[in-house]
This record gives structure tokens, sequence and C-alpha cells, in this order.
């Protein structure tokens, strides 16, 4: 590809980008949800640390452990809800028939909704995380550079629900839009967020290290009550976001290429 064609791409990337930046700007109400429940969650976990921290030595052990969970369970959630949202918002104004009548490819769209992903998580979990610091005195920055890798992985695994989900209502139509929702609490249970994956069933456990999330949340009590970052939890989340995220693609891409081919991306809205 040469560079004129690069610029063209980023110029259909930066234009989509743009479209949902514009969304953001013009509707406040977007806005503060995606300030509002992030924070909610903080505020309550923190109260809940709070009271556990004088009664339980687990817990007094590394002070936050609830609301570093919490907040880095928010960005898996936030991840995939604003990279289903953002294609939602096409399905509901009617208008991924016109995306793709122009020279606007897949994986462009894809590269679209992830960066807008990124943007509405930041601004979902910043204040959030910033809000703890004089409410409980606790900074889930004090986790310094793992912290990164556990925002990384919950970031990618969020992205790849996402693709299954636009998956699901390329192929089924709007009626699919509650699993923008639903899909991602049915990892919570096993995710381990706030309790080890050893308190789960022994046959429950396979499952959950079947799942990215037990290794980021295992990784970050480890850091929290150990002081180490394992590179076994780190490597095993990577491994598999990298399955999740591929096998995301390919579901997307073929639930595309099935609506294309009958005339689903006129009626998808319906």
């Amino acid at each position: 590809m040469n560079a004129s064609n690069h610029s063209t791409v980023r110029g259909r990337v930066g234009a989509l980008i743009l479209r949902y930046l514009y969304l953001l700007r013009s509707s406040w109400p977007r806005i503060l949800e995606m300030l509002y429940w992030p924070i909610m969650q903080m505020i309550i976990w923190g109260f809940i640390s709070r009271h556990l921290a004088s009664s339980s030595s687990w817990v007094a052990t590394a002070a936050g452990v609830f609301i570093a969970a919490v907040l880095l369970w928010d960005v898996l959630f936030r991840s995939q809800i604003s990279f289903s949202l953002s294609f939602l918002e096409e399905v509901w104004s009617r208008n991924l028939a016109t995306l793709f009548i122009s020279p606007l490819r897949p994986h462009e769209l894809v590269a679209a909704l992830v960066c807008i992903s990124l943007i509405r998580t930041l601004i979902g979990i910043i204040p959030a995380a910033l809000l703890a610091i004089p409410l409980y005195h606790y900074s889930i920055f004090e986790l310094g550079l793992p912290l990164l890798a556990f925002f990384a992985n919950l970031l990618v695994l969020g992205w790849a629900m996402g693709l299954f989900v636009i998956a699901l209502l390329l192929r089924f139509g709007q009626g699919a839009e509650s699993l923008c929702w639903v899909t991602i609490f049915m990892l919570a249970p096993i995710s381990a967020i706030y309790y080890p994956v050893a308190i789960l069933p022994s046959w429950l456990q396979t499952v959950a290290w079947a799942a990215p999330p037990a290794y980021v949340f295992e990784g970050m009590r480890a850091v929290m009550f150990d002081g180490v970052f394992r590179m076994d939890l780190f490597a095993g989340a990577v491994l598999l976001n990298l399955v999740y995220l591929a096998l995301g693609g390919c579901a997307f891409l073929y639930s595309f290429r099935v609506a294309r081919r009958r005339g689903l991306l006129l009626n998808v809205g319906e």
C-alpha cells in the first residue's frame, strides 16, 4: 500500500472517529452516563472496603483491593460497551448501508470503534480513579507499570467481546442489542474480580482459567498482597486475549460477509 492509500485509510478512520466524538460532544447525557457508573461503583465499594478493613485482616493487608478490582472491572465493561454502542449508533440511525456504500472497509470501521472505545473508557475511568484519592486515600496508580498491563489486557478483551456482539447484531439484527449489556456479565462470576479463583468449585476453576480476566485479577492481587508481578499470569492473559481477538475478528468478518451477501445491512435496524 503506497503513501496516498495509507493517507486515505487514515482519513476514513479519522472521519468516523470525529463522527463519534461529535455525537459525544453534542449529548451531555452520554458523557454523564460514562462518568456516573464508574464513580458510583467506586464510592459504594470504597465504603464496603472501609467496613471490611476494620474486620478483615485480608482486606486490611491491601487497602483498596476492592476499589482497584471495581475500577479494573469497569475497564473491561466500558471497553466492550463503548465498542458495541458506537456500532449500535449506526444501527439506530440506519446508517450502516450508507457507510458501506462508501469505500469504508470493515477493518477500518473496527479501527475507529477501537479508538472511540479507548477514549470513552478513559473518560469514564480516570475521574473515578482520581476521586478515590481524596475520598479513600487510595490511588490505583500506585500499582505502577503492572497497571498498564492489567489495563491493556482488559481493554483488548473488551474489544474481542465487542466483535462477537457486533457479529450477532449483523446476523440477528437489532433484536440482539440487549446482548451488548448481557454478554460481559456472563464473565463476571468466573473472572475472580473480588475473590480468588480458588474459591470457585474445582470444575468452575477450569472454566475461569480459560478466561483472561481471571489472570488479570489474580495478577492484581499478587501485586497488592505480595508485591510481585507474576509474568506467568500476564503471559496467560495475553495469549488468551490473542485467541479471543482472532475468534472475534473471524466472527465479525463472517457475519459481515453474510449480511452483505443477503442484503441484511439495509435492514439490520429492523
